[in-house]
């Protein structure tokens, strides 16, 4: 990863009229409707970004999207990079990368999840309190540029533990009943068998997903404060009949306008 690279996206994107960010965004699948709610916004094509990758899958727009959503500057990622479409753990990373050259120190990431905890439900929110990187890979391999972030960045306090909480009375001020787990991230892009299901609850996973971990990573790695948001869309393999993406689009359509109304709440109390 290039930090000239880096500079030129983010010169680009302030020649656009993106300029303070209070909180980077990433909308996981079905999510992306929350960008309508931005106002004042600037949006721009993943496609027309110099060396900004491309989404390839359904139920991510691809497009950045700045303004204000809960008296708040935020730039959301409609749509977000995977792992299984081929991408280096550092292309999956680099908006993380520019968001922090922008001068963002905050970022809420969101995903689609499968509930692996027994207690969980197909439309319910659970706040991502520590993760397992199951996905053979680490964004952090290879030569570490200082001037970015340590050799070995700690990951005691990955999802920042304030943030935790005000969204937890967020919840509670709304009467939303939220979960708090562990989120653990498989490659993809097959779902997982009820085998390793069966291991991840062993190992303490309460809801698998293909994302959202090598952003955290390489958000911690640049000192920014992450708070996390699965939407249990699904139960995982072994728990239910079988699997689909479909299910995963339907379910987060059902619950989006709670889900847009939560983060909205989040961020006036940030």
């Amino acid at each position: 990863m290039k930090a000239e690279h880096i500079n030129e996206t983010a010169s680009y994107l302030r020649e656009h009229g993106i300029t303070k960010i209070d909180f980077g965004m990433i909308l996981g699948s079905g999510l992306g409707d929350l960008a309508d709610e931005v106002k004042n916004s600037v949006v721009l094509d993943y496609k027309d970004i110099p060396h900004f990758p491309v989404s390839t899958v359904a139920g991510h727009a691809g497009k950045l999207v700045y303004g204000n959503l809960g008296h708040k500057n935020v730039l959301m990622m409609q749509g977000r990079f995977h792992y299984y479409e081929g991408n280096s753990m550092q292309t999956i990373t680099y908006p993380i990368r520019v968001l922090k050259a922008l001068g963002a120190d905050s970022l809420i990431v969101t995903n689609a999840a499968g509930g692996v905890n027994e207690g969980y439900h197909p439309g319910e929110l659970m706040l991502i309190k520590d993760h397992i990187n199951f996905m053979g890979n680490h964004p952090l391999i290879g030569p570490n540029d200082d001037t970015m972030g340590p050799r070995f960045p700690d990951m005691s306090h990955a999802y920042d533990e304030t943030y935790r909480a005000i969204a937890k009375q967020v919840a509670k001020t709304m009467n939303l009943p939220i979960h708090e787990g562990v989120y653990m991230a498989f490659s993809g892009p097959s779902y997982e068998t009820p085998a390793e299901i069966r291991m991840a609850r062993i190992l303490g996973a309460d809801a698998v997903g293909m994302s959202t971990v090598p952003e955290v990573i390489v958000a911690n790695h640049m000192g920014m404060h992450v708070l996390g948001i699965s939407c249990i869309t699904n139960l995982a393999a072994g728990m239910q009949a079988d699997l689909n993406h479909e299910e995963v689009v339907a379910t987060t359509n059902r619950v989006k306008e709670q889900f847009q109304e939560f983060v909205k709440a989040i961020l006036q109390a940030l």
